[in-house]
C-alpha cells in the first residue's frame, strides 16, 4: 500500500484531529473523544501515529463549534498547512519562486520585506508547534509505564515502544524547521506538565543540540534503513536530517561540523539507495515507484489526504490555462520562477538537462523569462516539476475532480546526500575525498543528461563551491532547500548575488541581514512574554 494511513484509521484520525487544540495544551483530545478511549487499543495507537505523520500533509486547523482554532482565523490552505507554509518560506524568498497574488502580504516574502505581523508567518510559526504538541501527547501515552497496564500483547507493546522513536524523529524534524526558519523557538516536550502554562523559548544553538541528541538517542530504536513501510521513518531518515543539520551547523551554532556532515551523508549513501533513471518521474502522481531514491516522503493521496496545502498546492499554483498538462482540473495562476533559476540551465527546454522542467504549451521560458510585472502570471518561468499525472498512464485517485494530488513530497532523497558530501569536502570536512565527491556529482549529472558518461560530466577543474550551489539549484529546486542554501553561502540578503525583484526592485537589491531569519510573530510575543524577538524586527 502506498500510504500508511488506512481507511479504518482515517475516521479515527479525523475525529482526533478536529477534536484537538493547540492553544489548550491541557486538552487532548477534548469533547467526546478522550485519551482513555483513543489509547485503549493498539489500533488506537497506530491511528494516532498515522495522524502524526499526517500533520505534514493535511491541515486540521480547527475543532468543532466552540473549540479553539490554532489558525486564529487564517486561511486553511495558505497560512496553516505545513508543506505550503514551508515552501513559501524556503522558496518564495529566493530566486526560485515569485507569486502573482499581489493583493496579499505573501508578496513581501520575495521582496524580503516581511514583518512580525504577517499572517502567513503567524501560520507557519503555529504549525510545527501544533505538531509538536500532538507528538508530545503521544509520547506520554506511549511511555512504557503507561502502556504496561493496558493488557496489550508483548508484540503490541514492542511495536508501540518502537513507534516512540518515530514520533521523536517527527518532533525533531518539526523543531529543525523552527530552528532553520525562526532561529529561536517555543519549546515544549512531553516532560511539561498537564494544564495551562506559558511555554519557554529555546535558543537556536541549544535547539540544535537538543535535536542532535534526540536523533542520536533514537538510532537503535528506529528500523534499519530501507526496512520499514514506505512513508515511515527509519535510521536513514535520522542520518539524513543529521547530515543536513551538520552542513548548516555553522549558521545554526557558529561552529562548523562538516566532518560530521560527511560521516552521516555517507551512512545514508552506503545504505543501499539508488538514483532512479528518470528525474521527472520523481515528481509524478505515482512517484512512490521511485522509492529506492526516497529516504523520507510526505505522502499525499488525492482521495485520503485532501488538502490545499500539500502537493495539491504545488500543482495548481504553478499552472494557469495549461492546467491539463499538470493533471489539474484548474489553475491558480500563482507561482513562477525568476530567470535566475532558468539561467542555471544552458538549455532551458529540458532537451539536454532533463531537470529543466519549465516549458509548457502556453508558457515558453525562452520568450517570457523576464518579469516586468510580478502580478502578471504570464511573466516569468513557469515551473512544470510537479504534475498530478501517473507515469504508467493509469488514473489518479481524484480522477473525477482532478483537484487533489497523489504526488508524495520528497523530504530527503539520495541526490541531496551526494551534494552534502561534496560540499562538506570542499568546506574542509575530513573523512571524505574530492575524487569520491566528484563521482557523486557526476552520478547526478549522468541521470540529468540521460545517463551518458560524457555530456555534462564535471572534471576536477569544476569542483568548487559555486558548482555545488548551482548543482543544488538544478537538482533540488522547489523542494524546500534554496533559502537555507543561500543563507549558508551568504547570498540571501547581500548584494553578492541579485535576482529579479529581490528586495522589491526589478533588477534586485541587497536587503537588511535580519531577513536571514523570519521574525517571531507579534501575536505570539503578545501572549507569551518568554519569547524574545529576532534582532531587527
Amino acid at each position: 500500500m502506498k500510504h500508511i494511513i488506512s481507511k479504518a484509521s482515517i475516521a479515527l484520525i479525523t475525529i482526533i484531529f478536529f477534536a484537538s487544540c493547540a492553544k489548550k495544551l491541557d486538552l487532548f483530545p477534548p469533547n467526546a473523544v478522550t485519551s482513555a478511549t483513543v489509547y485503549s487499543t493498539p489500533a488506537g495507537y497506530k491511528a494516532v501515529l498515522a495522524k502524526l505523520y499526517g500533520t505534514l500533509a493535511i491541515t486540521g486547523n480547527s475543532g468543532p463549534a466552540g473549540d479553539a482554532d490554532i489558525s486564529g482565523g487564517l486561511d486553511e490552505g495558505s497560512q496553516v498547512a505545513f508543506l505550503r507554509g514551508f515552501f513559501n518560506c524556503q522558496e518564495l524568498t529566493t530566486d526560485e519562486a515569485v507569486c502573482a497574488w499581489n493583493d496579499q502580504t505573501i508578496h513581501d516574502f520575495h521582496n524580503l520585506s516581511y514583518t512580525s505581523s504577517d499572517p502567513f508567518i503567524l501560520g507557519m510559526y503555529a504549525r510545527p508547534i501544533y505538531n509538536v504538541t500532538l507528538i508530545n501527547e503521544y509520547l506520554k501515552q506511549a511511555a512504557d509505564a503507561t502502556v504496561a497496564g493496558k493488557g496489550f500483547s508483548a508484540a503490541d507493546v514492542a511495536d508501540i515502544k518502537k513507534s516512540r522513536a518515530e514520533a521523536r524523529f517527527l518532533r525533531a524534524f518539526n523543531y529543525w524547521v523552527m530552528m532553520d526558519i525562526f532561529g529561536n523557538s517555543t519549546f515544549i516536550t512531553e516532560a511539561d506538565g498537564i494544564g495551562a502554562f506559558t511555554p519557554r523559548q529555546i535558543l537556536r544553538k541549544d535547539l540544535f543540540t537538543y535535536i542532535e541528541s534526540e536523533l542520536k538517542a533514537i538510532d537503535a530504536d528506529l528500523a534499519p534503513a530501507k526496512t520499514i513501510e514506505y512513508g515511515r521513518v527509519d535510521q536513514a531518515a535520522a542520518w539524513a536530517l543529521l547530515s543536513r543539520m551538520y552542513l548548516n551547523a555553522n549558521v545554526y551554532t557558529g561552529a562548523p561540523k562538516y566532518t560530521e556532515a560527511i560521516t552521516y551523508s555517507q551512512k545514508v549513501i552506503n545504505a543501499g539507495y539508488a538514483l532512479q533513471p528518470s528525474y521527472a518521474k520523481l515528481f509524478m502522481a505515482d512517484n512512490d515507484k521511485q522509492k529506492d531514491e526516497f529516504i523520507f516522503t510526505i505522502n499525499c493521496d488525492g482521495a485520503r489526504t485532501q488538502a490545499y496545502g500539500n502537493t495539491t498546492f504545488f500543482v495548481h499554483a504553478a499552472c494557469g490555462d495549461d492546467h491539463n498538462e499538470y493533471g489539474a482540473g484548474g489553475g491558480w495562476y500563482g507561482y513562477r520562477a525568476t530567470s535566475a533559476l532558468a539561467n542555471l540551465f544552458t538549455d532551458k527546454t529540458g532537451t539536454t538537462d532533463k531537470r529543466a522542467l519549465f516549458t509548457t504549451a502556453n508558457y515558453n521560458p525562452g520568450s517570457a523569462a523576464a518579469i516586468a510585472d510580478i502580478s502578471d502570471f504570464t511573466n516569468g518561468i513557469h515551473v512544470k516539476k510537479y504534475v498530478n499525472v501517473r507515469s504508467d498512464g493509469a488514473k489518479v485517485s481524484d480522477s473525477v475532480g482532478m483537484t487533489f494530488s497523489d504526488i508524495d513530497f520528497p523530504v530527503f532523497r539520495l541526490s541531496e546526500m551526494y551534494l552534502i558530501y561534496a560540499e562538506a569536502v570542499l568546506r574542509g570536512g575530513t573523512g571524505g575525498d574530492a575524487t569520491t565527491a566528484l563521482t557523486y556529482l557526476n552520478k547526478i549529472r549522468f541521470r540529468a543528461y540521460g545517463n551518458t558518461n560524457t555530456i555534462g560530466q564535471l572534471t576536477g577543474a569544476d569542483f568548487n563551491l559555486q558548482t555545488v550551489l548551482d548543482e543544488r539549484g538544478r537538482e533540488l529546486f522547489w523542494e524546500g532547500h534554496r533559502r537555507t542554501d543561500l543563507v549558508r553561502y551568504g547570498l540571501l540578503t547581500t548584494s553578492t548575488y541579485l535576482w529579479p525583484w529581490k528586495g522589491g526592485v526589478s533588477s534586485g537589491t541587497a536587503v537588511d541581514a535580519k531577513y536571514n531569519l523570519f521574525p517571531i510573530p507579534a501575536q505570539n510575543r503578545n501572549t507569551n512574554p518568554n519569547l524574545d524577538q529576532n534582532p531587527g524586527f
